[in-house]
């Protein structure tokens, strides 16, 4: 998993560049309509004073800041607004190396490669954990790797790429592992509006100074390009947070917050029933297809990604390149995602072709 340019970006330029029509199932890039009231909001916007055209503060917006802390259930100080579920994840990750012995980071396999990637960056070295073959992760094989040289438990759920959703009892396990080591657990929960089991547990509900929750609304309000995340952190950690966050990007955008503070706060659940229930029946069409083209896969608990193998057509980069020009199909590679999974292919259903894609894959093995 040693690469300096994510292999996404091979995938996408490929696809791109491609001769015939594709249908991108490549990134997790949401295709419904943001919140109505966020683009009323950056309408009004437009027509607000100078001054607030100027640097919010650098922790971010205070209301949006309190409104997540209410939501949490946290103190508004622990919350700091980041660029993107990304950099909430490296400033924790950053955090935990420099207040924590050990240079070990337990990662899961599969597992999103920027988890590995900001390993590298960061000076770490990598263990990862197989998980089962529905995605599920045994804390006992976490607690059997976790030592004194474990700096970092860094889980994801629901779960990109497996779409497994983690149960309150694994999460409870995982930031008691983290205590017993003096580890830091970094819970990744971006896709936490899309769990289909009901069994969605955040770790902010285990009351430790062990754990980060990390988030966004990119996925969850569909707006991946406005870079609106956060990291809620443990006290004593947030003072080095909100330095690494100050040098490295000073703050974030003020108009893409007030957006979506406004979005926060005038948005229906309904919006995100509908949302996941459209998502829903994507895996259904998708999954039946699967099922035509005689391939194996794992119906995700959550999320919007389904791992799925064909016989005798392995996950290579070079594999994807084929589908890609020969069915008009394009997905990730499994070897990007660690070793369990490298026969595997991952496909985002976060396009309204699934039924056409699905069609593609059905005809094409």
């Amino acid at each position: 998993m040693e690469y300096e340019r994510p292999l996404f970006y091979h995938v996408m330029a490929y696809a791109e560049s491609a001769e015939r029509d594709i249908v991108d199932m490549v990134s997790g890039n949401p295709d419904w309509e943001p919140p109505a009231s966020l683009r009323e909001a950056l309408t009004e916007y437009a027509e607000h004073d100078v001054s607030e055209f100027q640097y919010p503060p650098s922790e971010g917006l205070t209301p949006l800041r309190e409104e997540i802390a209410a939501r949490r259930g946290v103190e508004t100080e622990r919350v700091i607004i980041t660029n993107g579920a990304g950099e909430a994840n490296h400033l924790s990750m950053a955090c935990g190396f420099a207040t924590h012995s050990g240079q070990e980071v337990i990662l899961t396999d599969p597992v999103y490669p920027y988890y590995s990637g900001r390993t590298t960056l960061l000076g770490g070295t990598e263990s990862l954990v197989p998980v089962a073959a529905d995605g599920s992760l045994d804390p006992e094989l976490v607690r059997e790797q976790a030592s004194e040289e474990t700096a970092l438990i860094v889980v994801n759920s629901p779960n990109n790429p497996t779409g497994a959703v983690y149960d309150p009892e694994t999460m409870a396990e995982l930031v008691a592992i983290a205590e017993a080591n003096d580890a830091l657990l970094v819970s990744d929960e971006v896709y936490d509006h899309f769990d289909f089991t009901g069994n969605f547990e955040s770790a902010l509900s285990i009351e430790s100074t062990h754990r980060v929750v990390t988030n966004s609304f990119s996925k969850s309000m569909a707006i991946t390009g406005f870079r609106v995340g956060y990291a809620v952190l443990p006290e004593r950690l947030v003072d080095a947070a909100r330095t690494r966050h100050m040098l490295t990007n000073v703050t974030g955008s003020r108009p893409a917050q007030y957006a979506v503070y406004r979005a926060l706060r005038e948005t229906d659940r309904s919006y995100y029933n509908q949302n996941r229930d459209r998502l829903a029946e994507r895996i259904e069409t998708f999954t039946d297809a699967l099922d035509d083209a005689g391939a194996e896969y794992t119906r995700p608990d959550g999320g919007f990604y389904v791992l799925a193998r064909f016989e005798g057509y392995p996950g290579s980069l070079e594999n994807a390149k084929r589908l890609i020009d020969e069915a008009g199909v394009a997905c990730m590679p499994g070897e990007a995602f660690g070793q369990t999974r490298e026969d595997w292919l991952r496909f985002a259903l976060v396009t309204p072709r699934v039924e056409q894609a699905a069609s593609r894959l059905a005809a094409y093995f």
